[in-house]
């Protein structure tokens, strides 16, 4: 089998280490799946490191963090798995992976060794299992460095000068203000710690049994990075922690190879020696990399528990209050935005409950019974306190045609005003920093109410193609295998021309040119309002 030549029947694997599993897809030269897929559930089938949810929760209600020891338990479980099905590892040509964002792992010093000298003849948890200075990773769901994020703005001139530098203000969840916390709380911990690690370098770190760097798509979602320049920001890095930038390592292009898989995987498993390695990167890089969304303008939104729009863009206008700029997966000199609602699908099932008798039959009928604009009619549902903006006091807050407030709508106003809201909440905040939209890719849940799509392609007045992609992390980061192979062939290769592909859905709407038109004015006086809330 010649491992050199991508068309010779050679394979391209994605992993996608996630909050709850680790999952494994492939596919072929020619981008087609490879048939299975493969997955190892934490809760069930590593029961022993008792998680819920695949995390562990602390007595404070903010502190959750996972064990990085059963994340390497899990690859060595999923490879079993795929071993056992037939799976033919000596055809990967090359492997990527995706990793849950913004956790972060502290290995200890003398971790790397170990990791070069892995023994094919032992587990990987058992070689691993004093390579830790925190035996737990604080990941995305940690909200217990209010204290540290607060220093870093003050540090840095305020929220609005780190989201400048960095892409973001300092959130509670990013790395760099974890990293701070576990300094000032654990500081012999922190001085034994040899390498940090994203989840994503992590799982890199265990295929190629060394040091993985950080790629600068993970990495801007740190508030440690320079988001213009792709490099480590010096007065980020001095206002986080000591000796910061050597513990970190070196930043790498998304598309770069940076080794090839350890004798560990070659010996135990049957991979190919000439197997290498792509950067790994974060779960929303490469679910930007799986749904496709190559040009500026491309938006995905993602009607979920939470909703979440993203989007490749070329000007990014970094934020204090309106989402995330992180550096192009696929790009290595775009960007993608990304924003957050808590207020999601939920949200709107309560809304569905009060006024539709939990049917979304009937709730589509509201829907269409009230006129696009609702008569003037806007409304804030706030089931759960808001990323975006940042509403903490829960409550709907309900406004007639002429602003002032109501106590209550009719059910087909609600039903409408609870949809119509939303989407004039992310075109507003997509706008702002940067995101003209041409065509949105919908998908999640609702995705599959053509009501509430219609809506969405009046408000942002572009088309709206509607499916769904499942496993889309693990499937951008096979993806990006596929790609970062042919750039290391020779000289770089646009993604759109290696992974030229295109989507296909069934459903496709277009806006209606005289509705978009009513959503302009609406647009202003929505903004206004949310304006006072805020205020």
């Amino acid at each position: 089998m010649d491992h050199t030549n991508p068309n010779s029947q050679s394979l391209f694997l994605g992993l996608d280490c996630s909050t709850q599993s680790l999952k494994a897809v492939a596919i072929n030269s020619d981008l087609t799946p490879f048939p299975g897929e493969w997955n190892v559930h934490y809760d069930t089938d590593l029961p022993g490191y008792h998680t819920e949810g695949g995390v562990h929760r602390g007595p404070d209600g903010l502190t959750v963090t996972a064990p990085p020891l059963m994340w390497a338990a899990a690859l060595d479980r999923l490879f079993d798995r795929m071993r056992k099905s037939g799976f033919p590892f000596e055809l990967v040509a090359a492997i990527s992976g995706s990793g849950q964002q913004h956790g972060s792992v502290y290995w200890r010093k003398g971790a790397q060794r170990l990791l070069r000298r892995l023994n094919p003849d032992l587990p990987l948890r058992d070689q691993l299992a004093s390579a830790f200075v925190m035996d737990e990773s604080p990941i995305w769901m940690d909200s217990s460095t209010t204290a540290q994020c607060r220093a870093l703005e003050k540090a840095l001139g305020g929220p609005q000068a780190v989201a400048e530098l960095t892409g973001s203000r300092a959130y509670e969840r990013f790395t760099g203000n974890q990293i701070a916390k576990i300094s000032q709380m654990w500081p012999e911990r922190y001085a034994q710690t040899e390498r940090i690690a994203l989840v994503s370098s992590f799982m890199a770190s265990l295929l190629i049994g060394d040091y993985a760097p950080i790629d600068v798509s993970d990495g801007s979602g740190m508030n440690l990075m320079d988001i213009r320049q792709r490099v480590w920001a010096p007065a980020a890095l001095k206002a986080t922690a000591p000796a910061l930038e050597k513990k970190l390592g070196s930043l790498t292009l998304s598309h770069r190879v940076i080794g090839t898989v350890h004798n560990y995987f070659v010996r135990r498993y049957g991979f190919s020696s000439n197997c290498v390695a792509v950067a790994f990167s974060g779960d929303n890089p490469n679910s930007l990399a799986g749904l496709l969304l190559r040009e500026s303008g491309d938006v995905a939104i993602s009607l979920g528990t939470s909703d979440t729009l993203f989007a490749s863009l070329r000007e990014p206008k970094p934020s204090a209050s309106e989402g995330h700029i992180l550096a192009s997966p696929i790009e290595p000199d775009g960007y993608m935005a990304l924003i957050c609602y808590k207020n999601g699908s939920l949200t709107r099932e309560d809304v569905r409950n009060s006024v539709a008798a939990r049917s979304w039959t009937r709730f589509s009928e509201l829907l269409r019974a009230a006129p696009p604009g609702n008569g003037g009619h806007i409304g804030f549902f706030i089931k759960e306190p808001e990323i975006t903006p940042p509403i903490l006091r829960t409550g709907i807050h309900r406004f007639g045609p002429d602003d002032t407030p109501r106590s209550a709508f009719s059910p087909e106003t609600e039903a409408r005003a609870v949809v119509e809201g939303q989407f004039l909440s992310m075109r507003l905040h997509a706008e702002r920093i940067g995101i003209c939209a041409r065509s949105i890719l919908a998908t999640g849940g609702a995705s599959a109410n053509s009501d509430i799509l219609r809506v969405m392609a009046d408000v942002f007045g572009v088309p709206v193609h509607a499916g769904d992609q499942p496993n889309s992390a693990a499937l951008g980061a096979a993806y990006r295998a596929r790609h970062g192979w042919e750039c290391h062939r020779g000289s770089f290769v646009p993604f759109s021309e290696v992974v030229a592909k295109p989507v296909d859905f069934a459903t496709v709407i277009t806006p209606n040119p005289a509705i978009t038109a009513l959503y302009e004015p609406m647009l202003r006086r929505y903004a206004a309002l949310e304006e006072r809330l805020l205020n």
